[in-house]
C-alpha cells in the first residue's frame, strides 16, 4: 500500500513538473511571438514611412511629367505657330518682291522721262543761246582747215558712241538685249556700251555692264569678262546683278585655270548671298574644283 502511494506521489510530481515545463514553454512561445509581432510592427511602420515618402516623390515625379506635357504643347504650338509663318513667308516675300519692282519699274520710267525732257530740252537751250549770241557782235569764224591735214580731225576709233535722238533709252536697251539673244555679241556690246554712257543716271544702266560682260563671257573673252563684272561690283554693289556678277566671275576665273582666285570668289558669294539661286550653283562648282584638285 505504502508502495502504491509513493508511486503515485512521484506520478503527480512528474506530471505537475512536465506541465511547469510545457507551461515555461508555452511563455516562451509567447514571448517569440509577442517579439516577432513588434518586429513586424516596427517593419509596417517602416514599410509605411516609405510608401509616404514613395507616395511624395511619385507626386513630385507626376507634377514634373505635368510640366513637361505643358512645355512639350508649348512647344508643339509654337512649332506649329513657326510653320504657319513659313508658309506665309514665301507670299509675303512674293509681295515685297512685286512692290520692289513695281518700284523699279516706276524708277526706271522716271529716269526715261527725266533724260527724254533733258534730250528734247538741250537743243531748245542751244537755241536760245544761239539767238542771244547773234544779237551781239558778230563772232570771228574759224579758219578753215586743210582737207589734207587730218591731226585735228578725231579718227573713227576716238569718237564716242553717239543713239540717234529718235530712240528712248528704253528702246536702245531692248536693242541692245535682243542683239544678245541672237548672238551677235559685239552689237550687243556697243549698244550696252551706248546705253551705259549716253545713261548713266538709267537704273539699268548696272544692268547693261552686267550683259557686257555676258557677252564676254559667252565669246570665251573671260579676262574682258571679269574686268566687266569687277567694275559692276565696285560701282554697284547694291546692283540685283550683283549675285550673277560674282558666279560669272568665279566661273570665268576658273575657265582661265585660276582655281583659288575662282574658289574665293565662290565663297564669297556663299557668304555674302546664302539665299540667293547662284549660291547653290557656286556650292557645286566648289565642289567640282575641289574633286578636281584632289585628282591631280
Amino acid at each position: 500500500m505504502g508502495k502504491k502511494l509513493s508511486s503515485g506521489i512521484f506520478l503527480l510530481l512528474c506530471l505537475s513538473l512536465a506541465l511547469s515545463a510545457s507551461q515555461n514553454k508555452r511563455e516562451k512561445a509567447y514571448e517569440l511571438i509577442y517579439k516577432d509581432v513588434q518586429q513586424l510592427k516596427q517593419q509596417v511602420l517602416a514599410l509605411d514611412q516609405k510608401i509616404d515618402l514613395n507616395a511624395e516623390e511619385i507626386k513630385g515625379v507626376r507634377d514634373q511629367l505635368k510640366e513637361l506635357l505643358n512645355l512639350t504643347r508649348q512647344f508643339q504650338s509654337a512649332q506649329a505657330s513657326a510653320r504657319e509663318e513659313q508658309k506665309r513667308l514665301p507670299a509675303q516675300y512674293q509681295i515685297l518682291l512685286e512692290k520692289v519692282e513695281t518700284i523699279n519699274t516706276q524708277l526706271a520710267q522716271f529716269s526715261e522721262d527725266l533724260i527724254e525732257i533733258k534730250r528734247i530740252a538741250l537743243p531748245l537751250a542751244e537755241q536760245v543761246t544761239e539767238g542771244e549770241d547773234s544779237k551781239g557782235n558778230e563772232t570771228e569764224s574759224p579758219p578753215p582747215q586743210d582737207e589734207g591735214d587730218t591731226s585735228s580731225q578725231p579718227s573713227e576709233e576716238e569718237t564716242p558712241p553717239s543713239i540717234s535722238p529718235n530712240l528712248s533709252p528704253n528702246e536702245v536697251y531692248n536693242m541692245a538685249r535682243s542683239d544678245y539673244l541672237k548672238g551677235n555679241f559685239e552689237l550687243a556690246i556697243e549698244g550696252f556700251t551706248i546705253y551705259k554712257s549716253q545713261f548713266p543716271e538709267s537704273p539699268l544702266a548696272d544692268d547693261a555692264l552686267y550683259w557686257i560682260g555676258e557677252c564676254y563671257f559667252s565669246q570665251e573673252r573671260y579676262n574682258e569678262a571679269v574686268e566687266q563684272f569687277n567694275e559692276l561690283i565696285l560701282n554697284y554693289p547694291n546692283g540685283d546683278k550683283i549675285p550673277a556678277a560674282y558666279l560669272k566671275k568665279g566661273i570665268s576665273l576658273a575657265e582661265q585655270e585660276k582655281k583659288e582666285e575662282a574658289l574665293s570668289v565662290f565663297k564669297l558669294l556663299i557668304t555674302k548671298f546664302p539665299l540667293e539661286e547662284e549660291t547653290k550653283i557656286a556650292q557645286q562648282k566648289i565642289k567640282e574644283l575641289e574633286s578636281n584638285n584632289e585628282r591631280h
